[in-house]
């Protein structure tokens, strides 16, 4: 099986020189390139989505307060005061500014690394995440990290299971391509191995002693953790938990991770009640986190599951349209952490490929709505290809259970691995909408100012026979005044 992946020329048309594309060239130089490149051609009628749905989203208001976020909230500006080495303003240099890396966290999970038979495969699913993506979500199930007491699954050698690469993999995969990991998850009451002992005091004994070994490895390689997931869903009846469950898991966490690690609650819309309360105000959720900051026990970040994977719903305004979203987000800022849109899937409507302009359009109005937010720092994707979600089936109690998420097809690419039209709406926002590149010249006073997004940059500065590089970084946070001095050599060749 051969896949197809872009050419050289049409990654340079799309991405950034420097960093970012030296990554991504890296990445695709594992497969062998073909001619066919892009979404695969619809199997028929192109489905879309309806009038109403999209008034919702056109809506001038929504419009507008998007708009308005993102500037206001992804972007900075920067004045750069280019002098020589004696400090001389330097007028009429020629500036280049090109953005080589994000701040914002774009992700996805990492669940099928080295998931599929062939090493084709493996390296096309490889190449499409690091393209895309700066932000990867490593599994550690604890049932699956360590089926067996006192041997967890943390070398990349470790036998294969199904959607649970071993972190040290990740860990590799992610060195490898410049991206920040996180893990998923500490805590999930569902995911418990069958070896804990059936005793409060022996249980809570042993996910501090788990956590533990957990940061001794894993602390300084993988800054993000979703602590707890999925608490308000009722844990399986044979699990037995700690007292105070959620708070004792955040101690814990707290105590074993430092000040340089992010520590999160993650939890689904469903369990929440869409995150707000009936009257539109206070959730479970909200509720839960407040408890936690009223005791001052520690949580340094807030996510939020949104699994749609059908999507009728969405389309038919139903659920999760931008002004219920804004409220939820504007809610929950009050707690002052970040936000993570930390498991996000869209199904694709329709047979084939038909459904793909409904799912790439739905893509970009969440994705466009959540870079908005000011305090929004990430969103995961969940799944990156059709057929590699979540599935089991399994005899408990006498009866047969069967479920599978591979029947939403809300992967960002199909099958085989080619990617969807939701993977270039992305790839679009990413690498051309939302990254800066401008030219221009200081003024008399030597000075060049540009507003541009959060992220490094490499600035070229050109005066006379002189040029020189130099690496920015620009942030909500960081310096509004850049000096760069220009050394007095010539240009090289």
């Amino acid at each position: 099986m051969t896949f197809a992946l872009d050419t050289k020329q049409q990654i340079r048309q799309r991405s950034a020189v420097g960093t970012s594309g030296r990554r991504y060239l890296a990445a695709i130089a594992l497969v062998p390139l073909a001619a066919l490149a892009g979404a695969a051609l619809a199997d028929g009628p192109q489905l879309e989505s309806p009038a109403a749905y999209k008034q919702l989203w056109d809506n001038p208001h929504i419009v507008h307060r998007i708009n308005e976020g993102i500037e206001t909230h992804r972007k900075s500006t920067a004045t750069l005061s280019i002098v020589d080495t004696d400090g001389n303003a330097l007028s009429d240099a020629q500036i280049e500014a090109v953005q080589t890396t994000h701040d914002f966290l774009f992700g996805c999970n990492l669940f099928f690394l080295d998931g599929y038979e062939t090493e084709a495969e493996n390296h096309a699913y490889e190449a499409r995440f690091a393209q895309l993506f700066n932000f990867g979500s490593a599994p550690f199930y604890w049932s699956d990290l360590e089926p067996e007491e006192g041997k967890p699954r943390f070398a990349k050698n470790s036998p294969r299971i199904y959607r649970r690469p071993p972190p040290d993999l990740a860990v590799e995969f992610a060195q490898k391509h410049g991206i920040t990991l996180k893990g998923h998850p500490l805590m999930w009451n569902h995911f418990y191995p069958s070896w804990l002992p059936k005793d409060k005091d022996q249980v809570a004994k042993a996910i501090s002693m788990h956590m533990a070994e957990i940061a001794e490895r894993y602390a300084d390689k993988i800054r993000i953790w979703d602590v707890v997931n999925e608490t308000l869903n009722a844990p399986r009846p044979e699990i037995i938990l700690p007292d105070d469950y959620v708070a004792f898991c955040f101690q814990q966490a707290g105590r074993w991770f430092g000040a340089n690690n992010l520590l999160l609650a993650n939890e689904t819309r469903e369990a929440a009640h869409h995150w707000l309360g009936e009257d539109g105000s206070e959730s479970r959720y909200y509720r839960m986190l407040s408890s936690l900051a009223q005791r001052d026990i520690r949580f340094d970040g807030i996510g939020f599951q949104f699994h749609c994977a059908d999507t009728a719903r969405i389309l038919a305004g139903a659920e999760c349209t931008p002004e219920s979203l804004l409220r939820v987000y504007d809610l929950y800022s009050r707690f002052k952490r970040p936000l993570y849109i930390t498991e996000l899937s869209v199904g694709t409507a329709g047979e084939g490929s038909s459904g793909q302009p409904v799912q790439a359009e739905v893509v970009r109005n969440f994705y466009r709505l959540f870079f908005s937010v000011e305090r929004m720092a990430g969103i995961t994707w969940w799944n990156l290809a059709d057929g590699t979600a979540h599935k089991w089936d399994e005899i408990r109690d006498g009866k047969h259970y069967v479920y599978d998420e591979n029947r939403w097809q809300a992967g960002l690419l199909d099958r085989s691995l080619t990617p969807k039209e939701a993977y270039r709406v992305l790839e679009r926002l990413i690498h051309d909408e939302w990254r800066t590149r401008t030219v221009g010249r200081t003024n008399p006073a030597g000075q060049f100012t540009f507003r541009g997004f959060h992220g490094h940059y490499r600035i070229t500065v050109r005066h006379g026979e002189m040029a020189e590089t130099f690496d920015l970084h620009v942030s909500k946070a960081g310096p509004a005044q850049h000096r760069l001095v220009l050394s007095k050599k010539k240009v090289s060749g």
